[in-house]
């Protein structure tokens, strides 16, 4: 009967602990935080991004690789509505390819602007990978004029609806 009670307790503790910080996820970054800043140079151009440097400004940083269907059809997309609106969003493509000609390729078929594109060879060993935790798969996050993440894995046409 004594050991009843003490399984009872620790039941009870376990269960109302397991309630905690549910809605919290795991993967990545979240919106509310501050992004990490990072220098990165662009694949064709040469132009480095400093995302301090962008304070003041939206930013759109998108996540992907050539071998992520998912990640690059998302970065594709987002990167046509940026072409075909003011640019009130800036806009920094990064891709985790360990070949930069890769990357290229994949810019050239996917029809990108080059100007914002930039690769990380290093791929998922990179900082910058790790910095934003994309260890359970590839983001995207929208930031307000002081890097503060406001959305994230953000759509194609919920960023056409925010620019509108």
């Amino acid at each position: 009967m004594k050991y009843v009670k003490w399984i009872f307790v620790v039941l009870l503790i376990s269960s109302l602990t397991s309630f905690v910080a549910k809605d919290k996820s795991t993967e990545g970054l979240n919106v509310g935080d501050v992004a990490p800043d990072f220098i990165i140079e662009s694949t064709l151009s040469g132009h480095k991004f400093k995302l301090d440097d962008l304070k003041g400004k939206y930013v759109l940083i998108s996540f992907w690789a050539s071998y992520d269907a998912l990640s690059r059809m998302h970065n594709a997309q987002l990167n046509e509505v940026l072409n075909h609106t003011s640019r009130k969003v800036e806009m920094i493509s990064v891709s985790f390819d360990e070949f930069s000609s890769v990357c290229k390729e994949t810019i050239r078929k996917d029809r990108l602007n080059a100007r914002v594109c930039a690769v990380e060879t290093k791929g998922e060993d990179s900082g910058l990978f790790k910095k934003y935790r994309l260890n359970r798969g590839f983001a995207n996050y929208l930031l307000d004029d002081n890097c503060t993440i406001i959305a994230k894995n953000i759509s194609a046409e919920n960023l056409l609806s925010i620019l509108n």
